[in-house]
């Protein structure tokens, strides 16, 4: 209750004291502020998990065969059994299921649940990234705050842009491109009255983590030779590899998750062995151990050292070879991390396909580069293309092109790489787009019926709820009677369809008035013609809690006006008419028209 006063209290401030504009910034830097902590939070948590399990000593440690998998044990006890989530993975199915769906309103426990999953799952190896989890950790910090605040649909929608604004600025500690990313893959429009907000939380939430963790979040490299035009060949086909890539990636990813669902149900006996496979291939190749970065930063400041725990057994075999044995380990170890990070999401793990797609485009640029200078075709800057292959992948896999671009212009400090940035997001972005138009959030959601973005029909259709539409008006003859038993129906009934169910309630047919109107009046007729002889089949049934957009296609495809309704059990439950559902469909539209008109 004292929550819900001090809500009270600040709203009635708000509405003496400012205006509606200025009460959203200042919600917008609350947000962003606490997407910020949450973000760093999490990084360091991980951080110090990693830290203290392995010691950054991988050749000698054997707890590399056990940490992931009591990791994704941990996580999935913790999912299942505390939080009750069916699934832990793909972040952004789920954020924009619940604009589309549920009114924008995230539940209160994803504002920690995906944060305290992920943090078991990569702190104990877990090869993928933090970047999906604390993105719904953010979205889930702006729904519930506007929640509070009584705000509507549109401002929730917004605050949810704030958060995951907020998280990806301060984890990669870039405003720009959390800015971005919020405009381009989560919010499905933005007006400059709705950009100031998305500022202010993107820049807010990389101030706290500049503050706590200093400039440093990720990496910083700068870049320090010119890009070259003469290269340029060159990152066309970095470009056409960086999409092949993500398309290898994406598929196996799918096909993983597809194959684990199918063969282990259980979800433990599914986080045990992907666990045991996962440790695996984690103990051959420590690089991919957790999110990955330290190989990227390792190879950027040409501290191959670093990767050389096992590829040095390569060396005892095949001598005088180093150099093409190195790179035959980084294209292993690229290879590894797409398998490794499909086993963790796929057996159960929290985690996101963000983090793996630097880490992969970083190993592709790099051996991309290595080759053709070891081939003596060129002599190009190795660095250049780790970060430009960085961009392209992960433009390929996310299928956010200016997000990709502008995260790499702001961790290197600047826009050298601009040009190559630009063409090789563009081919990856081109090439992914050939073998699927949609990014694979997209694709879940239009495969369950659940995308609306620009289509604002359907958006405010799908937000109807059936069930509170179901009309129970409608009397009901037995199946078994007379057309007596009808007639006396129709006499105190002011509809013109009767619905025909059993003696367990189930529906067998209706009749209409006119189907009976000739013979209703003839006294010898109602004691003779059944009911079963004088009823049709509806032309269609429209199922309890189903959707509102196949509801419709059925109307339109039987041109009908009335539909019978039943639940699981083939029970008659009422009547939904064509009508009602357009009566209330407009109520809703100008309702949400003043909301998307702006406040």
């Amino acid at each position: 209750m004292a929550k819900y006063k001090i809500v009270e209290k600040l709203l009635n401030l708000r509405r003496v004291h400012l205006s509606d504009r200025n009460f959203i910034l200042i919600v917008s830097s609350m947000v962003g502020i606490a997407s910020g902590l949450a973000a760093v939070l999490l990084k360091l948590s991980v951080h110090h998990i990693h830290e203290h399990l392995t010691h950054y000593n991988f050749a000698d440690n054997w707890g590399l065969l056990l940490f992931p998998i009591i990791g994704l044990i941990i996580t999935t006890l913790i999912a299942k059994s505390l939080y009750k989530e069916s699934s832990v993975g793909h972040a952004i199915t789920d954020i924009l299921h619940d604009i589309f769906k549920n009114n924008s309103n995230i539940g209160k426990s994803k504002m920690y649940s995906r944060f305290v999953t992920s943090m078991f799952t990569v702190g104990f190896g877990g090869s993928v990234g933090l970047e999906s989890p604390i993105v719904l950790t953010g979205g889930a910090i702006g729904s519930n705050m506007a929640q509070s605040f009584l705000l509507d649909y549109k401002t929730k929608t917004l605050m949810i842009g704030c958060g995951t604004a907020g998280v990806i600025s301060a984890i990669f500690n870039a405003p720009v491109t959390g800015l971005i990313f919020s405009i381009e893959v989560i919010l499905t429009g933005v007006s400059v009255a709705n950009f100031v907000p998305l500022l202010i939380s993107s820049v807010s939430a990389a101030i706290v983590s500049s503050l706590i963790v200093g400039e440093e979040v990720l990496f910083s490299f700068k870049i320090t030779d010119d890009f070259q035009a003469q290269n340029i060949p060159f990152f066309i086909l970095l470009g056409v590899l960086a999409g092949l890539m993500s398309i290898y990636f994406n598929q196996t990813l799918h096909q993983m998750e597809h194959l684990m669902e199918e063969k282990f149900p259980n979800r433990y006996r599914r986080a045990l062995f992907g666990g045991i496979l996962l440790s695996v291939t984690i103990f051959i190749f420590p690089p991919i151990y957790g999110e990955g970065y330290e190989s990227i930063k390792a190879l950027l400041n040409g501290n191959e050292h670093h990767l050389l725990e096992r590829a040095e057994l390569f060396e005892s075999i095949i001598p005088n070879t180093k150099a093409w044995l190195f790179l035959a380990y980084i294209i292993m170890i690229l290879f590894a991390k797409v398998i490794a990070a499909s086993l963790t999401l796929s057996s159960g793990g929290s985690g996101g396909t963000f983090g793996p797609a630097l880490v992969i485009g970083g190993l592709t640029g790099f051996a991309f580069a290595r080759l053709v200078n070891l081939l003596g075709f060129a002599n190009l800057h190795e660095s250049h293309f780790i970060l430009v292959g960085m961009s392209g992948v992960l433009c390929g896999v996310v299928y956010a092109p200016l997000t990709a671009i502008f995260l790499i212009a702001e961790i290197t400090g600047g826009y050298t790489l601009f040009v190559p940035l630009m063409l090789v997001s563009a081919i990856a972005y081109t090439t992914v787009s050939v073998v699927n138009p949609d990014a694979p959030h997209v694709s879940t959601l239009k495969a369950r019926g659940d995308y609306l973005k620009g289509d604002r029909d359907m958006q405010v259709l799908d937000r109807l709820n059936i069930n509170k539409l179901i009309e129970t008006n409608f009397v009901t003859v037995q199946v078994r009677g007379y057309l007596s038993d009808l007639v006396k129906a129709i006499s105190v009934s002011q509809r013109s369809v009767f619905p025909v169910v059993d003696k367990e309630g189930k529906l067998r047919g209706i009749i209409t008035l006119d189907q009976v109107r000739e013979i209703m009046f003839d006294l010898e007729q109602q004691e003779k013609v059944k009911i079963a002889n004088v009823m049709m089949q509806p032309p269609s049934i429209v199922y309890y809690g189903e959707r509102m957009q196949s509801v419709m296609q059925k109307f339109e495809k039987e041109d009908a006006w009335n539909l019978p309704v039943i639940d699981q059990d083939k029970k008659y439950v009422g009547m939904v008419s064509k009508s009602r559902i357009f009566s209330v469909y407009r109520k809703q539209l100008q309702r949400l028209n003043k909301e998307w008109v702006g406040n």
